[in-house]
């Protein structure tokens, strides 16, 4: 014996007109008729028709209410004289209907949807698209709270409410333009163009609302342009056909160098409150030639079947996921020295090393490479001084300076003098880091000015 059947009708988006023949004729002949919602123009039509009204002001939430619905439904199906209750919900029964996706996953009853005139329909009418030329989108205004993602166009569902069209909006860049289909198919439809940050001021928001979105310019979207742009590079240009990972080399140092200037203009004016779009476009323009270098690698490395850029960047996601239990895990922290600890002990796991300093470059510069064993020391528990003592420190040992200095002309005391100036550089490093003072910058700083007096030397006229 087969199972009872649920029968699902579609009332349209719009009015009656866009009712079926079939449709009225189902409703008007069923011995069992249930009406999800009389919140919809075409349901004035059905005023004899029972409704799950009531039961949206009882639940606590649309799931447990549409569990409910759907164990009601197949209760009175069991019961019904034929063997079939008929279910009428707003739109079409295969577009964002939760409740025949749950009444599809019950065992005690077969599921039978009428075709019905859905919103994507109505939709791309109002807009004159093609769905299947545009490659649109359906998407659920309250399926997620992360960034909505291109490619477009998205037609965003269920944003029945300005507090939904904000929840919208935050999942957009304030400036995507988006267009607001208000009760379509209607005699008061309207189509209102309005940027993300301004969707909330649309009060209108009903049941009858949804969102149209043309396009949105993401990450991803960019990257993958990105990535095919390098690779026609490598096929057309004989400079880049000629590069390797070798040759590429100076060039990664080079962008580097030039990406750190650009970032220190940009937080010192950012500092400063002198912060101008030419500072930004500058530091954007740099980032994009260091981005650049590794898209470049990841091309080449692409070619040789060795890794790709989407292999780098879930390398990288996974790396980041496994430091950071605390924000994917259920680890808990006390501020950010205790997440840098942590931080060492999971490197040091990861990679299986046996000392903190493992994967140190010695290459430095001299002033960043201590900076950087100064802070390994205190993970392996060695005692560093406090900022007075390193005060005192360096003032001992511009002291011992100055004595050994006195004896320029003793070969002997030549290993002192260096011993001296190390002390001091030592002092003045823990004394600077204390403060949370960077003396290479510091330094970097103080060159730039030097350069600037030399230069404004050279263009002032001479007497």
């Amino acid at each position: 014996m087969s199972p009872p059947t649920v029968r699902v009708v579609g009332l349209g988006p719009g009015d009656e007109d866009l009712l079926t023949r079939r449709t009225m004729r189902l409703v008007v002949e069923a011995p069992v008729v249930r009406l999800r919602t009389r919140v919809h123009p075409a349901a004035l039509e059905l005023i004899d028709v029972l409704s799950y009204d009531q039961w949206y002001e009882e639940a606590a939430s649309f799931e447990e209410l549409y569990l409910r619905i759907a164990e009601d439904l197949s209760r009175l199906a069991a019961s019904s004289p034929n063997g079939e209750v008929l279910y009428v919900v707003p739109g079409s029964p295969v577009v964002a209907e939760h409740t025949v996706e749950l009444l599809r996953a019950r065992h005690d009853v077969d599921v039978v949807c009428e075709p019905a005139v859905s919103v994507i329909d109505v939709a791309c009418a109002a807009l004159g698209v093609d769905p299947l030329a545009r490659g649109l989108r359906i998407v659920d205004a309250l399926d997620s709270i992360e960034p909505l993602r291109g490619p477009g166009p998205l037609l965003v569902l269920q944003t029945y409410s300005p507090e939904v069209l904000s929840v919208v909006a935050s999942r957009l860049q304030p400036d995507t333009l988006v267009t607001v289909l208000f009760h379509l198919g209607l005699a008061d439809q309207r189509l209102v163009e309005l940027r993300a940050r301004e969707l909330a001021s649309f009060h209108e928001a009903d049941h009858l609302t949804s969102l149209w979105i043309d396009g949105i310019r993401g990450p991803g979207e960019a990257m993958e342009d990105l990535v095919n742009f390098t690779r026609r590079l490598r096929a057309e240009c004989p400079w880049d056909q000629e590069q390797t990972h070798a040759s590429l080399a100076r060039h990664l140092l080079e962008e580097s160098y030039e990406a750190l200037d650009a970032l220190e203009a940009f937080a010192r004016a950012q500092d400063q409150g002198t912060l101008d779009d030419g500072l930004v476009s500058h530091f954007e323009e740099e980032l994009g030639d260091l981005l650049f270098q590794i898209v470049f690698h990841a091309e080449l490395g692409d070619e040789e079947e060795l890794f790709n850029f989407a292999t780098i960047a879930d390398a990288l996601r996974d790396k980041l996921t496994s430091r950071h239990p605390h924000v994917f895990g259920d680890v808990q922290v006390e501020g950010s020295e205790d997440v840098a600890s942590r931080w060492e002990v999971l490197k040091a796991s990861e990679k299986g090393r046996s000392s903190v300093t493992e994967g140190v470059v010695t290459q430095l510069p001299a002033l960043s490479l201590y900076a950087t064993l100064l802070a390994k020391s205190e993970l392996v528990g060695r005692v560093t001084r406090s900022p007075g003592q390193a005060y005192d420190a360096a003032r001992e040992a511009l002291d011992e300076l100055r004595v050994a200095t006195s004896n320029e002309g003793d070969v002997a005391k030549a290993e002192l003098v260096s011993l001296a100036w190390s002390s001091l550089l030592i002092a003045l490093l823990e004394a600077a880091r204390d403060a949370h003072v960077d003396l290479e910058g510091v330094l970097r700083e103080s060159a730039l000015a030097l350069l600037s007096e030399i230069r404004f030397i050279e263009q002032t006229p001479k007497k």
